[in-house]
């Protein structure tokens, strides 16, 4: 009574709409920047039931926003270290960690666990296989994204209403569309938007009305500009997903991943007769001293390529190896056989101090 007394003195709420807090279960895809603030908020407010999937380890680049985390969390696994934060927090209900990667084998049997799913992740594949797992289940699911000021919120497969794919039909090329660590994110973001979305779950189990389902909530947090688009339901996406429940996510991941060679900071130590090429902006920090590296920014490679030696292995990079992908595939389109993308760009030289 004393912990949620808040709660059950609002008129909306009372002990009545604690107890369906206190009963639901509640998925949350991802403990980073969204899923942090996500599952603050649902285990402060008592949800029963939280589960946390997330393969991922905590690194140092994460503390800027994802709020969960410290130094001495510095490489475990974010659904670990997340259940041990948020136990403190709330040690009457129960929280399950899942440090194994969401994938077709285990989404539908996972999902069938709980009553809501959230959708934390910063992926394209991962988001339809959410969708369509989701849809499967019958569940309901609230979506948030970020880019760099900016962030939506919604909620899918609500009460017969619209899904991702109404959304979004054709997923993306991966490397098409540069995530938080190419672009950056204002850290107080992705707070912002989690929060929206752990609102969005309470609204669902309270039986509250408003719930954005069939909308789209766009914010801006430079001019704290706020707006709604509408989500119009296709039948024919759910049909499709309906009639394909074994090929359809085989079908995303064809349409999301291009095959590019990539290569290791380790095995790029063990290479001669190189041309390193940085693809970032001059803006851009850090800034390496590594030799034979020419910088050649991804949005004038085209108008350069007579800078690049084809006589040399070509090694590509960016800040975390999106950038890099996307302009190995230029050079694969025009006929250049030995150029690799640097797997996970800057950063995995710097974390493993290779160069």
């Amino acid at each position: 009574m004393e912990r949620y007394s808040r709660h059950i003195i609002l008129s909306e709420v009372g002990q009545v709409g604690q107890d369906k807090l206190n009963a639901a279960k509640v998925l949350v895809i991802g403990a980073g920047g969204l899923g942090c603030p996500v599952l603050q908020y649902l285990v402060a407010v008592g949800i029963g039931t939280v589960g946390i999937v997330d393969f991922d380890t905590v690194n140092i680049s994460n503390l800027q926003r994802q709020v969960l985390y410290g130094n001495s969390t510095l490489g475990e696994n974010k659904a670990i270290a997340a259940k041990s934060s948020l136990s403190d927090l709330n040690p009457t209900i129960t929280i399950n960690a899942y440090t194994d990667k969401l994938d077709t084998n285990n989404a539908i049997e996972l999902f069938d666990k709980y009553d809501i799913i959230v959708d934390g992740t910063d992926n394209f594949a991962t988001r339809y296989l959410i969708n369509d797992a989701a849809i499967l289940n019958n569940k309901p699911s609230v979506y948030g994204a970020i880019y760099k000021f900016e962030g939506q919120v919604s909620v899918f497969n609500y009460n017969n209403g619209p899904s991702y794919r109404c959304l979004f039909p054709t997923p993306p090329k991966e490397g098409s569309i540069a995530n938080c660590s190419e672009v950056g994110v204002l850290g107080v973001l992705p707070g912002i938007i989690g929060t929206m979305m752990a609102n969005e779950v309470i609204k669902m189990v309270l039986n509250f009305d408003g719930v954005l389902s069939g909308e789209l909530l766009c914010y801006n947090s430079r001019n704290t500009e706020i707006s709604k688009l509408t989500i119009t339901k296709k039948q024919e996406e759910f049909n499709k997903i309906m009639a394909n429940p074994d090929l359809l996510h085989l079908k995303v991941d064809q349409a999301c991943h291009f095959t590019i060679n990539e290569i290791t900071s380790e095995k790029l130590s063990q290479l001669e007769n190189v041309q390193l090429i940085d693809v970032r902006e001059p803006h851009e920090q850090p800034k390496l001293d590594m030799n034979k590296s020419i910088r050649i920014p991804l949005s004038t490679f085209e108008n350069n390529l007579n800078l690049i030696d084809n006589s040399k292995t070509i090694i590509i990079y960016c800040q975390s190896g999106i950038r890099s992908k996307k302009a190995v595939e230029i050079l694969l389109n025009l006929g250049f056989t030995n150029c690799y993308s640097l797997k996970g760009g800057v950063m995995s030289l710097i974390e493993k101090q290779s160069i």
